[in-house]
Order: C-alpha cells, then sequence, then structure tokens
C-alpha cells in the first residue's frame, strides 16, 4: 500500500479508530499495531511477513544474551554474531544476485563460456532499514545504552508500519521509551501531525509525479535524444524530484505515527541550502547519516588517527553508504564520489591559512549543490553505462529545447524555493489550525486533498526509496 492511495487511506482509518478506541492495558494496543503493521506488509508479499517475525525473535533473543553474558568476550562475540547475522540476511536478498552476476561477466572473461544458472532473488520492501535498526539496537544494547527490549516492543519497532518500508531508521534509544505508556494526542499535535501529511502529499503527488513523468523519466530514458539544455535540466529536475519525493514521504511517515502517538525524528533540513558536502549530510536522510556515523564511521577510527586516516574512513562510510542503496557499480560511484569530495573538503580546511578568509556561502552553496546533481545522475541512471551515456548526451548535444516546459521549469524552482521556508512554518500554521471548530478544519482538510488530487498527473509511482 502507498501512503497517498485510498486503500491506505482507509487502513489508516480503521487502525486510527480502533487503537484509540482501545481503553484496555496499553500492551493490546501494541498488539493491534503490530498486527496492522503486518498486514500493510503483507499487502505487498504476504511470505516477507515471516522474515519480519524471525528478524526480531533472534535479535531479541541475542540481546537478552547479551545482558546476560558474564564476560566482555562473550559479549563481543555475542554482538558480532548478531551483526554478522543481520548483514547476512542483506547481503542475501540484497546483493547476492549482484555478486552472482560479476561471478558470471569473470568467468566469461576468463575464457570459460559457460553460463552459469541464473540466480533471482526478490527483495524484501524496506529490508536494509529493519536491518540497519535490528543492527543498531543491538550495538546499543551492547554498550548498555538501552536495555533489552521485551519481545512485543522489538517486534513493533521493527515492523512499526509508518517508518517500515522507508524509514526514517528511528532507534531503539528513541522509540522503545515510548512503548511503555500509553500515548496521548492534543489538539495542537494532531492538527500539526495532518499538515506535515497534506504537505508530504503535495510534495509527493504534485511535484516530484509531475516532474517525473513530464521532465525526469524521459530524460533519463533516452539521453541521446535529447539537448544538454533538456538533460541539464533533467537532472536538476531529478535532484527537486528525489528530495520532494523522499522528503514527502518522512512527512507522511513522522505524521503519521504522531497521529498515532508516536513521535519520530526529522529526516530532512533543507539539504539543498547546504554549503558543504558535510553540511549536506546533516541535513539530508539525517537518520541514515547519522546511523553511518555512528555505528560505522566512529567504529572505524572517525577522524581521531591522523589526516590520512580520517579521508579513508570517511570513504569507506561513503561507498558502504552507497552500496547500501543498492547492489549496483552506479551506488558504488555515488558512494565514492561523496567520499572523496568529503575528504577533499577537509583537506582544504585543513590546508587553508589561518589568515585567509572562508570562502564566500553562496559559493559554497553552488558548488555543493552541483557535486549533489552530477552524484544524482548515477544514482538515477539505470546502469553505468546509461550514466556515462548521460553525462556524454550532457557534454556533446545541442542547447535547443525540446522537453522542458514552463511547468516543469515551475516545479524545479518550487521545489527550490522550498528551501528559503522558515523551518517552524508548519508549526505556526499549525497553531492557527488548532482554534479553529473541528467541522471547519475538517473541510478546509478535505478541500486541500481533493485540489492536491486535481492537480496530480495520472498515476501515482511508489516512493523511490521503496527500492531500498
Amino acid at each position: 500500500m502507498l501512503f497517498p492511495t485510498l486503500s491506505f487511506g482507509l487502513f489508516f482509518l480503521i487502525v486510527y479508530a480502533i487503537v484509540w478506541a482501545i481503553d484496555a492495558a496499553n500492551e493490546w494496543r501494541k498488539i493491534t499495531l503490530l498486527l496492522a503493521s503486518w498486514f500493510f506488509y503483507g499487502a505487498w508479499d504476504a511470505r516477507f511477513v515471516a522474515l519480519l517475525f524471525v528478524s526480531a525473535v533472534a535479535n531479541w533473543g541475542i540481546a537478552r544474551a547479551l545482558m546476560a553474558a558474564g564476560s566482555d568476550r562473550a559479549r563481543r562475540m555475542l554482538l558480532a554474531l548478531g551483526v554478522v547475522a543481520n548483514l547476512g540476511v542483506l547481503t542475501y536478498f540484497k546483493y547476492a544476485g549482484f555478486f552472482f552476476e560479476q561471478l558470471t561477466v569473470l568467468v566469461h572473461r576468463l575464457g570459460f563460456a559457460r553460463d552459469l544458472p541464473l540466480m533471482q532473488v526478490v527483495l524484501p520492501v524496506g529490508v536494509s532499514f529493519f536491518t540497519f535498526q535490528a543492527i543498531s539496537y543491538l550495538v546499543d544494547v551492547h554498550q548498555r545504552r538501552v536495555r533489552p527490549a521485551p519481545l512485543l516492543d522489538l517486534m513493533l519497532l521493527m515492523s512499526f508500519f509508518p517508518h517500515l518500508v522507508a524509514g526514517p531508521i528511528v532507534r531503539a534509544s528513541d522509540l522503545l521509551p515510548q512503548f511503555r505508556d500509553r500515548p496521548r494526542l492534543s489538539r495542537g499535535a494532531a492538527a500539526a501531525a495532518l499538515l506535515l501529511i497534506v504537505w508530504g502529499l503535495f510534495k509527493k503527488v504534485v511535484i516530484a509525479s509531475e516532474l517525473a513523468s513530464a521532465l525526469v523519466d524521459p530524460a533519463f530514458f533516452d539521453p541521446a535524444s535529447h539537448s544538454a539544455f533538456d538533460l541539464l535540466f533533467g537532472a536538476y529536475g531529478y535532484a527537486v524530484q528525489i528530495y520532494c519525493d523522499f522528503s514527502a514521504y518522512s512527512d507522511m511517515a513522522i505524521g503519521i505515527a504522531a497521529l498515532l502517538g508516536y513521535t519520530f525524528p526529522r529526516n530532512f533540513d533543507q539539504p539543498y541550502r547546504a554549503t558543504s558536502l558535510q553540511d549536506f549530510w546533516r541535513r539530508w536522510h539525517i537518520s541514515l547519516s547519522s546511523w553511518l556515523r555512528d555505528y560505522l564511521y566512529i567504529p572505524l577510527g572517525g577522524s581521531r588517527r591522523g589526516a590520512a586516516r580520517t579521508y579513508l574512513h570517511l570513504f569507506i562510510t561513503m561507498l558502504l553508504g552507497g552500496l547500501w542503496h543498492g547492489a549496483s557499480w552506479n551506488f558504488v560511484i555515488w558512494g565514492a564520489l561523496h567520499g572523496g569530495w568529503l575528504g577533499i573538503e577537509r583537506f582544504a580546511r585543513r590546508m587553508r591559512p589561518a589568515n585567509w578568509p572562508a570562502p564566500p556561502a553562496w559559493l559554497g552553496l553552488l558548488i555543493t549543490f552541483h557535486i549533489v546533481v552530477l552524484g544524482w545522475i548515477f544514482f538515477r541512471a539505470q546502469g553505468l553505462d546509461a550514466a556515462f551515456a548521460y553525462l556524454g548526451a550532457m557534454a556533446h548535444n545541442g542547447w535547443q529545447n525540446h522537453l522542458v516546459t514552463p511547468l516543469s521549469l515551475a516545479l524545479i524552482v518550487i521545489g527550490l524555493a522550498m528551501h528559503a521556508m522558515p523551518a517552524r512554518l508548519l508549526d505556526g500554521a499549525a497553531m492557527r489550525v488548532r482554534r479553529w471548530p473541528a467541522p471547519l478544519a475538517g473541510t478546509a482538510l478535505a478541500a486541500v486533498i481533493l485540489l492536491i488530487d486535481a492537480m496530480r498527473p495520472d498515476g501515482i509511482a511508489p516512493f523511490i526509496y521503496y527500492q531500498f
């Protein structure tokens, strides 16, 4: 089920009504949410509900064993077992087909003209997100930042439907304490949640979907038939599309969870206002970038072992962050580009004389944005050859415009202009809406949703990050 669909709307209204009607112990509320989450996930493929169940039980058992272990050596071994097991699940479903394909290519290059059996593995939606959630839970238990959770709470942590398929990656320390007591929902919190959902709906249904169908998909499908002007704005369009698409999912997930009484962390903070790539990763997919920092970069040694090792740690972290997105050389290049530029930024700051002024913010913003856009070309293209074909066509084709329309240009401008909006604009609007009579607020909400529906193109594509 996609968030911006009638089927999900009906599903959520039923869940919302049942959950808030439960007057019994909080355990029944959590059981209801868990069953609803399994139903939500099973609507895509019921077979993989068992994967969620088994993963939660296994991580619950390992966490309890970690807490009961009598020596540091035993605790380290149990943690290693848990991390390897979780990564094993992720590797099988996400990378086995890619590795097998590369093995086939290698066999042919070595002169063995034999076709290996085709290996196709169905990728469970959201496997990267709930696997990373499980790993961070085990590490936090090992470092005694959290105590082992009851099985029901851990199952709900890993399966909770608002964040299940595309994040944010909600850590155990953030969500488990909220499961202990029956939550409350104030009128102000409900108003803020509904505005966030509608805002996300607008970004996904109007901006991201229209840019995808009218500009981005045609440009990337056959770059050779389009001009350099079309391809340049196709790349800009994808930068806006992926921001509006992914931040829309996060907004809607945060709003849906809030309507159920739970708080998720913010996942985006106007990323295209960043004046450096380091700043960009503090603003883009914050739950993933902070996860990579805390559970990969810092354990590798972070910046504690000298400049050269810092550059290496940054590069490895972003390379693995690229691979997290999928088994493709495109994501390797994308991660390497980000890791390499992060190192260049660090080196430039280190080598700049103390009496030299820092570069102007506008220059840093311009450079950072175009480095990010260059990376998005590899991120979006269907294969490495397609990415280089896109760049080659951008360099050699003419500058006649055949694809860019006033509407697509306006949507790019609007998407980028969102970054100039005050960060607390929606909060201020929520404070005003909460004072409206309920019939007026409901009528206004319905009218806005109908207007958004009238503005959308035909069909709603899945969120981009569903594939990760």
